[in-house]
């Protein structure tokens, strides 16, 4: 199966899908909502069937393919997937099935078109696999780019309050982010010898000043989609505004789009000027950990809430990013996987609570449990993930990450540490303000509020409680993908890991 056409057969089949469902009779919706489960479906088996045929102890880069576009700038359609870009990848096909099962009602509520926003819902999962599984630099930003449409439209015509305000903030953020890249891909296409493969840039030596500018590109463009600080104050706006499914996908897969970004093409093609970089970066991530739970601690709305937690999620992994250790780069890798499974489903959780009250505002809850115990029992859980309890998956990334930077940069990872105990206070007063203490007599009136869990709702969630559960004890057969790639990303940038001191080895020997 090596040979079988994965990476380009997953990016065409959700854009034939959303064609399909696209033209669906809008006076049908349930078959619209069918067909668009059912493809995505089959994208998941798909990418099931990839990830047993990816060899962890293989090649970096897997299932390539390479299509002629337009010779005569050196462009063309190369795929390829390391263990990074496959665990995203099966992020996606696992997260697009359950949004869509989570948003069954959402289009009707909003009161326009139902095939309309499943086939957008398509449309960008086949954006966001092309996006992870780019090998041309040109065709990363094409598909960086067109990933904006779909998202726009699902915000600014599907959202809540604020939607048009929203979308058009994300779209423009996005856009000029995208306009320092192309600055940049042009400049790396002029220097690169007039191609835009990957592998052979990653063998151009660049001067110092030239590789500096060229990163700074990329990296600007990174770090308002990741979001980082301080380009990050879309995000509560979009996440706030958009349906709880899209808002699931938005944090949970397209804002990895920057981490990724940043490990695929800022530091093996510019790794002089990553390294040069880096304690600025670092600055950032913890700055942005500190900053954003502060600001999470003092939300009333509950997306904006999660939204920001997102952010200084997003600081761990730049810290573990730009630590320059595999095992802080594991850790940040792994962290991108296990912060979609949780805050996916923390997004969808709170998206359940909101539909049911009406209302995103923390304050017109108040013990919601007693109606709703399953319903605040998910939640609950989906908290304890946020913030890394051990035993859930998120508690393995970032120990991996803060041991790992602390062999290397201690004050960082003790400012970092700050944001643990934070996450305490945040995620622990949401829960206490929404579905525990005192009834709020109000939400007896709501007959929203009187409904639990129903079976769609339930399968929706049980599979990321089994997923965050089960990394969260025995994530060997995730990180045995990934460590080879984060090896050899450390390998491009000349950085190895500390070796330990005589002290530790003794006490290791006892």
């Amino acid at each position: 199966m090596s040979n079988f056409p994965f990476l380009s057969v997953l990016t065409v089949a959700p854009l034939v899908g959303a064609l399909v469902v696209a033209f669906l009779p809008r006076h049908r919706p349930e078959l619209a909502k069918q067909v668009a489960f059912a493809w995505s479906l089959l994208v998941l088996v798909l990418s099931v069937v990839m990830w047993v045929s990816f060899n962890a102890g293989g090649d970096r880069f897997q299932f390539r393919e390479s299509y002629s576009w337009i010779p005569n700038w050196g462009v063309s359609f190369t795929f390829a997937a390391d263990g990074i870009a496959l665990v995203m990848l099966m992020l996606i096909a696992v997260l697009v099935p359950l949004v869509i099962l989570a948003s069954w009602h959402d289009a009707e509520s909003s009161k326009r078109s139902v095939p309309v926003y499943f086939a957008l819902l398509l449309v960008l999962e086949c954006t966001m696999i092309g996006v992870f599984a780019a090998a041309d630099v040109f065709l990363f930003y094409v598909f960086f780019e067109v990933m904006l449409v779909p998202m726009y439209f699902l915000i600014g015509s599907y959202g809540g309050h604020q939607r048009q305000y929203a979308a058009v903030k994300f779209f423009l953020y996005s856009l000029v982010g995208g306009l320092f890249m192309l600055a940049a891909v042009i400049g790396l296409w002029v220097v690169g010898g007039k191609t835009f493969d990957w592998q052979a840039l990653s063998q151009v030596d660049i001067s110092t000043g030239t590789e500096r500018w060229l990163f700074l590109g990329f990296f600007l463009a990174f770090a308002i989609k990741a979001p980082f600080f301080p380009f990050h104050t879309w995000l509560p706006d979009a996440g706030g505004a958009a349906p709880a499914g899209a808002a699931a996908l938005l944090v949970g897969v397209l804002d990895k789009v920057g981490t990724f970004g940043i490990l695929r093409y800022c530091l093996p093609l510019f790794p002089e000027a990553s390294k040069w970089f880096a304690p600025w970066a670092l600055a950032l991530g913890v700055i942005g950990i500190v900053y954003a739970a502060l600001l999470a601690v003092g939300q009333n709305d509950l997306k904006r809430l999660v939204s920001y937690t997102s952010i200084a999620h997003f600081g761990f992994i730049g810290v573990g990013i730009f630590a320059f250790t595999t095992q802080a780069g594991t850790g940040a890798v792994l962290y991108m996987l296990n912060h979609g499974l949780a805050t996916g489903l923390l997004f969808l959780v709170v998206g359940m609570l909101i539909t049911r009250r009406g209302s995103a505002l923390i304050s017109d809850f108040g013990g919601a449990g007693k109606l709703v115990p399953v319903l605040a029992g998910v939640l609950f859980f989906a908290g304890l993930a946020s913030l890394a309890l051990p035993g859930t998956a998120p508690f393995i990334s970032e120990f991996l990450v803060l041991i790992g930077t602390f062999t290397v940069n201690k004050p960082v990872a003790v400012i970092a540490t700050l944001g643990i105990i934070l996450a305490a206070a945040y995620v622990l007063w949401m829960v206490q303000r929404t579905t525990q203490g005192t009834l709020n007599p109000a939400l007896t009136e709501v007959d929203g509020m009187r409904r639990d869990l129903n079976l769609r709702e339930k399968v929706v969630v049980a599979p990321l409680i089994a997923l965050i559960v089960l990394l969260g004890f025995y994530p060997k057969p995730v990180t045995d993908v990934i460590n080879p790639a984060v090896q050899a990303t450390m390998d491009d940038i000349g950085r190895t890991d500390p070796a330990p001191s005589v002290g530790t080895v003794q006490e290791a020997a006892k």
